[in-house]
Parts: C-alpha cells; sequence; structure tokens
C-alpha cells in the first residue's frame, strides 16, 4: 500500500485531471493534496470532487514546506510505503501506483528512489522547444531516471536518507542527492504525462529554474551523494551525425540557460518562483 501527496500552487486548471488519474488506482491508503499560497479556486475543487482526498490549506506559497506538510499529515493518518510525490500538472498511466509498489518491493529491487517513464507531449509546442526536448531526453543522464518526471516516488528505507525537505528551489534535485545512480530507476510499464511548455521562453524560464536549483543545493552543500559525469563525447557525436541541427540548437538554448542561471544566482535571495504556464 502507498501513500500520495501531490503539493498544488494555483493549479485549478490540471488539479483535477492529475486526481482523475490517481483517485481510483489499487494500493493507495491515502491521497493528500497540500495546497500552498493558492489565490485560485484549487482548494475548492479539491474539496468539493475529492471528499475521500486529504486537503490542506497552506497559507505560505512554497513546494518544499507543502510537502513536509503533507508528510507530516501522512505520519499522522499512518504513512505507508513507498510514497508517490506527484507533481499536480502531471497525470499517472492506469495502474502505476501498484506497478511501481510491486517493482519496489521485489527481493532483487536495489532501486530506492524511482519515477514513472516520462512521456512528454510537445504537440503543442513550438518547434524550438521540440528540438530541444528531442535532444534532451536522449541524454544519458535523463536515461539515468528521476529527472524528467516531475514526480518521485521514495522506498520507506530510501526516505530515511534525509530528515525534511530542505527549503530550496529544486525539491527533486534536492532528493535526488541522496541517492547513488545505481540506487535509481524509471518503472518500465508505468508511465507519467507531462506537457511541454508551449513556446522557448516557457521553456527557458523553467529549464532555468533547474539549473539554478542544482547550483543552490551545491553552493549550500545539500548534495551528499555527488558522483562524476562527463557526458561531452555524447554532445560531440552528435554533432557529428545526422543530428547536426537539432543538436546544435539544444546547445544553443543550453547554453543561454547556463548563462541566465548564473546570473539569477548572484541575486538568489530575491529569486521569484519562474513557473510554466503556456502549458496549462
Amino acid at each position: 500500500m502507498a501513500t500520495v501527496i501531490v503539493p498544488a500552487h494555483n493549479e485549478a486548471s490540471v488539479i483535477e485531471d492529475c486526481l482523475n488519474s490517481i483517485i481510483n488506482q489499487n494500493g493507495i491508503d491515502h491521497i493528500i493534496v497540500p495546497c500552498n499560497g493558492c489565490t485560485d479556486n484549487t482548494v475548492e475543487i479539491v474539496k468539493s470532487k475529492f471528499p475521500s482526498v486529504v486537503c490542506l490549506d497552506i497559507k505560505k506559497p512554497s513546494k518544499t514546506n507543502a510537502l513536509n506538510v503533507g508528510e507530516a499529515k501522512a505520519n499522522e493518518l499512518g504513512v505507508t510505503y513507498p510514497i508517490f510525490y506527484i507533481d499536480a500538472d502531471t497525470q499517472l498511466s492506469d495502474n502505476c501506483i501498484p506497478h511501481i509498489t510491486q517493482a519496489l518491493e521485489s527481493e532483487d529491487c536495489e532501486t530506492q528512489l524511482a519515477a514513472p517513464t516520462p512521456i512528454i507531449d510537445t504537440r503543442k509546442s513550438s518547434w524550438l522547444v521540440q528540438t530541444y526536448y528531442r535532444v534532451w531526453t536522449q541524454l544519458p543522464y535523463i536515461k539515468e531516471g528521476v529527472i524528467a518526471t516531475c514526480s518521485f516516488i521514495v522506498t520507506e528505507e530510501g526516505r530515511k536518507r534525509f530528515d525534511v525537505f530542505a527549503d530550496v528551489i529544486g525539491d527533486d534535485g534536492f532528493i535526488r542527492c541522496h541517492f547513488k545512480n545505481k540506487e535509481i530507476a524509471n518503472i518500465k510499464g508505468a508511465e507519467i504525462y507531462i506537457t511541454a511548455p508551449r513556446d522557448i521562453f516557457s521553456l527557458i524560464k523553467i529549464k532555468t529554474r533547474a539549473r539554478l536549483g542544482n547550483m543552490e543545493l551545491i553552493a549550500r552543500k545539500k548534495c551528499p551523494v555527488q558522483e562524476a559525469k562527463n557526458y561531452g563525447n555524447v554532445m560531440r557525436s552528435r554533432l557529428l551525425s545526422k543530428d547536426f541541427l537539432a543538436t546544435s540548437v539544444y546547445i544553443l538554448i543550453a547554453l543561454f540557460i547556463r548563462v541566465r542561471a548564473k546570473q539569477q544566482f548572484k541575486n538568489l535571495d530575491s529569486y521569484q518562483w519562474e513557473k510554466d504556464t503556456s502549458s496549462r
């Protein structure tokens, strides 16, 4: 049996689809939605349309705080593992939760931090966004797992790696920093559906936030597990292949994101959370 936590900040346009993809799946003990700093009607939607879901109305707009408050409520109710932390703007495939739970409970499974296999919908995205994702989703570090998913699942043993979610920009990066690559995996046969940003400006915003989050984790020494990675050869080989154009576009966008993140890092204390609204 599992616990599901869905943090939500102004997700009125997507929360219903997300919870509909979860609510009727087998193997769930608790579904908790810690709504945080909402100024729309997310709370009203959850309470009126999903009475079996535990809805928390938290005034502070903070995803990591929402995760901590959601976990505190789960402990109060009698938390069961694994814990599924699911972003409110995504949807799970049928039987995703029991499938992943069963996979993590198998005797030969080393995985402590998991995620469904991401399916990124770029049909309504611009050519630049489609090109970026075509390259990005094929990179080795993405295929290692729990990066392109927006969500993650932790076993009972894995949850012992840290006390609470630190007050950081990147909650997924924070938790991934507590596990070795061999302990991380996307689970085949379970999928999570993610709608990509429609325009390049929205893509740059969320990718800058992700890079900035990783920079913050390193600077604040919140990443206890770091394994060396060298992906330079991968990009060089792609530049010499038929994917030259797409790879060149990806590199230019990635470089711009890197520069933008470095600029924002100089004023990290005054950082304002950037969110993609184009895909909603």
